[in-house]
């Protein structure tokens, strides 16, 4: 695999990642495929540009990739190009928010 086809596959599953996970679409309609797949279970496929990254690098591998071993590969370097991008760009990635609720002090577990 030569490099010009990998950072053209990468710019490509950045883009339609961004896309999924970050962008409404023309008439709301990205808007309404995620909260579509959010209502069957499959929400964080679309909405965490990570795992939407892995799903959207698994078929621009499978154009780059002749060999099996090479495939298992590049399926992560796209995605990580995809992910590095999106940092470098300022794009919907950010780190996990840990938000912690405080329990009631008076709740009974056990007599």
């Amino acid at each position: 695999m030569s490099l010009i086809p990998f950072v053209v596959a990468t710019l490509a599953v950045w883009r339609v990642t961004h896309l999924l996970a970050a962008e409404d679409g023309p008439w709301d309609l990205l808007v309404r495929v995620r909260a579509a797949t959010q209502r069957i279970g499959l929400g964080r496929l679309i909405n965490c540009f990570y795992c939407c990254s892995v799903w959207v690098a698994l078929p621009a591998a499978l154009l780059l990739s002749r060999d099996w071993r090479v495939l298992v590969l590049t399926i992560p370097a796209l995605s990580g190009g995809a992910i590095l991008l999106d940092r470098a760009t300022g794009g919907s990635t950010a780190a996990a928010a840990w938000v912690e609720t405080k329990e009631d002090a008076d709740v009974l577990l056990r007599r």
